[in-house]
């Protein structure tokens, strides 16, 4: 009778992990079926299509659907999509799904995204979306994203899915106007994704360090805090201080700024680094403070300013040009709890069979926006920054709560603690480690006896590896 109960709770407990794609060593593990679709507009030209078909089937993808219609009509595709891919019933590797449209006509892209990210069947695995805008009546040539993705999927399959789309952003950001325009990616991954022919487990050669930004010359840190009124926040700055002096940065520190201050801190530590004779390595800029309900942040005199703003002055840095740009964003973006998804069993019954922990809902997607036939000469690519070089990470998902008690935020702590460990590494990697961790923890909030989960997003235009310690 125990040897049936054993090898029952054995077997329930391998089923229980095929229901969670993340691998323990932090990797996804892609194995299973691989789905992929391209949903275009009809004024998209046939070689777009084309490409991206090739790019699917060099990624491994066996099933890869296409279907033309018309922008409006792009949600109602996606749900028979979604429909489909929950009749399967079996749980899938990963799906990739590419949405093409003229520049400007994807206005709510975060929609579409959503309405395929809530599939059962996708549950805890990799959700990747190519969100590509393409010129009313361009040439029916093949841009410089898709080219460089094709390529560079073929010959580096070993590698992950952000350090390919780092090197292919290198590769495809063009000047205009004195301004650099690159794709970006948005991401909630929660570990390293290759779609390469490889195993999950095997060890990711290292790329040459010409691949590297040089952080050989100095490198600054401003922190803008507001503690009044946020237990714990006096913890998170002491410390990310400590790390960013740990790091090599020279770090200022303002806390309890209004919301006139945080412009005119980050107005003059523009200006201080502009006075420089040469040019800086890298900066960091973190801003902490309560969050308004559409993710605006709040001084210490409860007015609002715009995190977006304050992005766009430093990207203005002549010292910092061709050089990365952190922001760290440890604030609230909106009122949403997410109660997470996962496995609906009785909480002995999970323990029993080790099934995986509930997982956030915003979790395991991955967004990259760029333009199907290169560089984009005016404005920005939808949902994207005009600058590239620039790594935005904020401590929740959009419109949901940064959870923070007093011992400090999860977003910070986690984030002091994994960089510490392993201050050399790839930072997007670290910080897709960083969103691990934070996953996984069950908040309770103030006015809340229900516990909930978190989920970080990362958003880059890096186009090189970055690596704080040499």
């Amino acid at each position: 009778m125990a040897f049936l109960v054993s090898g029952t709770l054995r077997m329930a407990a391998q089923m229980a992990d095929a229901q969670d794609s993340l691998g323990r060593k932090g990797k996804y593990n892609v194995q299973g079926p691989r789905v992929a679709l391209t949903l275009s507009s009809p004024e998209v030209s046939i070689s777009t299509v084309a490409a991206l078909e090739g790019v699917f089937q060099t990624l491994g993808f066996e099933s890869c659907q296409r279907r033309e219609a018309l922008v409006q009509d792009f949600l109602e595709e996606l749900t028979g999509f979604r429909e489909q891919l929950d009749a399967h019933g079996a749980p899938l590797g990963c799906v990739l799904v590419a949405l093409v449209a003229p520049r400007g006509q994807l206005r709510r892209p975060q929609k579409l995204v959503r309405e395929l990210s809530d599939c059962e069947a996708l549950r805890g695995c990799p959700k990747v979306f190519l969100l590509l805008s393409s010129a009313p009546g361009a040439a029916p040539t093949t841009g410089a994203f898709l080219t460089g993705l094709g390529e560079l999927c073929g010959r580096r399959p070993h590698w992950s899915l952000l350090q390919l789309l780092t090197e292919v952003f290198c590769r495809t950001a063009g000047e205009s106007s004195g301004a650099t325009y690159c794709p970006v990616l948005r991401s909630s991954l929660r570990g390293a994704l290759c779609l390469g022919h490889v195993e999950p487990w095997e060890t990711e050669p290292e790329p040459s360090p010409g691949a590297q930004y040089d952080l050989s010359r100095d490198r600054a840190a401003l922190l803008l805090a507001v503690i009044q009124d946020r237990p714990g926040a006096q913890h998170d700055v002491e410390a990310l201080g400590g790390l960013c002096q740990t790091l090599g940065f020279k770090t200022t520190v303002k806390t309890d700024p209004t919301a006139q201050a945080f412009q005119e801190e980050l107005a003059q530590f523009q200006g201080q680094l502009d006075t420089l004779r040469s040019p800086m390595s890298c900066a960091l800029v973190a801003l902490m403070a309560h969050g308004g309900p559409q993710g605006q942040l709040l001084g210490a005199d409860g007015k609002e300013v715009q995190p977006e703003a304050l992005v766009q002055e430093l990207s203005r840095c002549r010292a910092l040009q061709g050089r990365p740009k952190i922001f760290l964003l440890q604030a609230c973006r909106g009122g949403h709890r997410d109660a997470g998804v996962g496995p609906t069993a009785l909480p002995w019954y999970r323990r029993w069979l080790r099934a995986p922990p509930a997982t956030p809902s915003h979790a395991d997607v991955l967004q990259i926006y760029a333009d199907a036939q290169g560089s984009s000469p005016r404005g920005s690519t939808t949902g994207s920054c005009d600058q590239a070089d620039l790594l935005m990470v904020y401590a929740a998902a959009e419109g949901c709560v940064a959870y923070r008690d007093e011992k400090g935020s999860d977003f910070i702590q986690t984030l002091v603690k994994v960089l510490r460990a392993a201050p050399g590494g790839d930072l997007l990697e670290l910080l897709t480690e960083v969103n691990r961790q934070v996953c996984e923890l069950d908040v309770l909030g103030p006015d809340c006896a229900e516990r909930h989960k978190s989920c970080l997003e990362i958003r880059s235009s890096l186009r090189r590896r970055l690596c704080l310690q040499a």
